[in-house]
């Protein structure tokens, strides 16, 4: 049935069959074209391919809802300064078939996830860094900013401190507890920023940043822009570069030593307060947390 597996406890169901039964009622245009779930679509919402031209977004919960009104009022307008394609949404679905949250019809963009381990990293790290280049260059007037949610991308790290410790105690046995809050704690103190804000992604993972023939061809998914603390952008230098690439990515972009500082206590702390979270709803999470923390703290 396609169904996917559940990353929250309040998240509703949902499975291929919904996704054609939402489209066949409200978009009848594109009934019969069947509904296949992407791989690694995302914790906030799920994602499947509507037949070959087309991209269905839903929310995992009441929290993650009311992307697709953002992206309709925000991507035409992002569109035109970027230099790789962005999502394009073509229609705003409602809550229906027993699913409570709206929904989004997108047109299908082209690529595959990035991996660092295919293709010319340094190439694409260069070419990431120039479509963050021109996402900080757009006017920023009435775009959405944040709302003091800790989790918010390009929000000051003193707010998750609690949350960071905390965690980091329910996870020290797999950690060298010591060297982990000696750099958390040297991202505190860098913890400044004085603007102006610009616009950030803030999610620019591996799922997010498509390739195609060696490529970036696209950048999907901006749940979480804003118009914030540009040190959000520089997450992908750990998230999903290493080596010759991260130093291009930096270099690329001009990051200074606080703002690579509060990138990285970023990146640091998403990693670990999501351990205890998603430990036991994902197997891979401490395995691969714990890779990428051993990673983060040798640069």
């Amino acid at each position: 049935m396609d169904r996917v597996a559940k990353l929250h406890d309040d998240e509703v169901e949902i499975d291929a069959s919904l996704v054609e039964r939402l489209v066949a009622e409200q978009f009848p245009r594109w009934a019969g074209l069947s509904a296949r779930v992407v791989e690694g679509s995302g914790t906030d919402n799920v994602t499947f391919r509507l037949g070959d031209e087309l991209a269905v977004r839903l929310p995992r919960t009441a929290s993650t809802s009311g992307q697709v009104e953002q992206d309709r009022a925000w991507m035409p307008r992002l569109a035109p300064y970027l230099p790789v394609p962005i999502p394009e949404p073509l229609e705003l679905g409602r809550p229906g078939q027993g699913y409570p949250f709206s929904w989004g019809v997108y047109r299908w963009l082209p690529g595959e996830p990035f991996d660092a381990a295919s293709g010319d990293a340094v190439a694409v790290a260069r070419q990431l860094a120039e479509f963050v280049r021109c996402l900080r260059e757009v006017d920023t007037t009435g775009a959405p900013v944040p709302s003091g949610d800790p989790f918010e991308r390009g929000t000051p790290l003193a707010p998750r401190d609690g949350m960071f410790r905390e965690a980091l105690d329910e996870i020290r046995e797999y950690f060298d507890a010591t060297r982990v809050l000696a750099s958390w704690e040297e991202s505190l103190a860098a913890d400044t920023f004085e603007g102006p804000a610009r616009w950030v992604h803030g999610d620019l993972m591996s799922g997010n940043v498509m390739v195609a023939d060696g490529k970036l061809s696209a950048v999907i998914d901006f749940a979480t822009a804003r118009a914030a603390d540009p040190a959000a952008d520089v997450m992908p230098a750990w998230w999903i570069f290493e080596g010759e690439s991260r130093k291009a990515y930096r270099q690329a972009l001009a990051v200074d030593d606080n703002t690579w500082l509060r990138a990285r206590g970023w990146a640091l702390s998403l990693c670990i307060i999501a351990i205890p979270y998603y430990r036991d709803r994902n197997p891979d999470t401490l395995p691969d947390g714990q890779a990428y923390v051993a990673d983060l703290l040798a640069d």
